[in-house]
């Protein structure tokens, strides 16, 4: 955890418009120099989300698309050789731009957002069936130690980040994800149980994120299984993550600060950087630290923006990670 980042950087969630890997590649390439980012464009469809990106990664479980999405299967099917496809076309069109960039962030839906949102074939979410939940987290593990492996490959002297995307992690874990009749909820993991499932998924990369734009981020839980970064969005904290907050930092977990509008805004960065800095002058870390520790990025993911908008988004940024790393206070 305490391997070196980048300094002063910024970097992307995830998502951005369109449905052209190539243009895509581009704009990341071009606009996040320090660390950038594997595009995904869910305009592609539900085989290229967030959701269907993961499916494609599992090893030794099998997924079909049905009408309420995505659902265990016992033999492979169209919809995940379709999801395989489109992943490994974004692969093929960030090697061929030739660009070897210092860093690069690889995103994936961790083990709890699939197990709250793939269904059992019976029907039901996986988080129904606390095995399925461990076979699932094994599978993804494995899988995303055969993806960061051929991507390092593709670029033998990058230095790979891995994301979890954890959007659902706080109705997990306060036991507010339905039932498959929506009449009931289902029941909360154990705290060491969500950590231990995360934990195998985050051990097979040396530099992990966990993303949670969520309120009430669960900051402790993710510290306690091996995140070595964490993604939150800065409008939804309140003091009362502070301490927990505040704890990582001290230990040098990094924190991917979301400061600028996920949808269009106007995009100032002086008054963009001002949340950053009183965050810091809340939690009472020497002020030298901010650029070391935060990496600047949008409150969440792009997709639902103008192609444009993305762009000037991700500009606007690395404008506020240069600010912040100028003009510490």
């Amino acid at each position: 955890m305490t391997a070196a980042w980048p300094v002063a950087a910024a970097t992307g969630i995830g998502s951005l418009p369109g449905t052209d890997p190539a243009e895509a590649v581009r704009t990341v390439l071009g606009e996040l120099p320090d660390l950038p980012f594997l595009p995904e464009l869910p305009a592609r469809g539900p085989h290229a989300d967030m959701t269907g990106r993961a499916c494609a990664l599992l090893t030794d479980l099998h997924v079909d698309l049905q009408p309420s999405g995505w659902r265990i299967t016992s033999r492979p099917s169209r919809d995940g050789t379709r999801a395989r496809d489109l992943l490994s076309r974004d692969l093929d069109a960030l090697e061929e731009t030739e660009a070897r960039p210092p860093y690069l962030k690889l995103q994936c839906a961790g083990p709890w957002t699939l197990a709250a949102t793939v269904e059992l074939a019976r029907g039901d979410r996986l988080l129904a069936d606390p095995g399925a939940v461990k076979d699932l987290a094994a599978s993804l593990a494995q899988g995303l130690a055969d993806h960061l492996a051929d991507v390092q490959r593709r670029l033998p002297d990058t230095t790979l980040v891995l994301q979890l995307d954890e959007p659902a992690l706080p109705g997990v874990l306060s036991a507010q994800i339905p039932t498959a009749s929506g009449f009931g909820r289902l029941r909360a993991p154990d705290r060491l149980v969500a950590i231990h499932r995360l934990r195998t998924v985050l051990q097979v990369a040396e530099r992990t994120v966990v993303h949670c734009c969520a309120a009430k981020p669960p900051i402790a839980l993710l510290v306690d299984a091996g995140a070595g970064a964490l993604a939150l969005d800065a409008a939804v904290l309140t003091p009362r993550d502070d301490d927990d907050l505040g704890g990582a930092l001290e230990h040098d977990v990094r924190l991917l600060l979301g400061l600028v509008p996920s949808t269009y805004s106007r995009l100032d960065p002086a008054a963009l950087t001002a949340p950053a800095k009183a965050l810091w002058r809340r939690l009472g870390l020497e002020p030298d630290r901010l650029p070391g520790l935060v990496v600047v990025t949008p409150a969440c993911g792009l997709a639902g923006a103008s192609p444009s908008y993305a762009r000037e988004a991700l500009k606007t940024c690395t404008e506020i990670a240069r600010r912040l790393g100028e003009e510490p206070e």
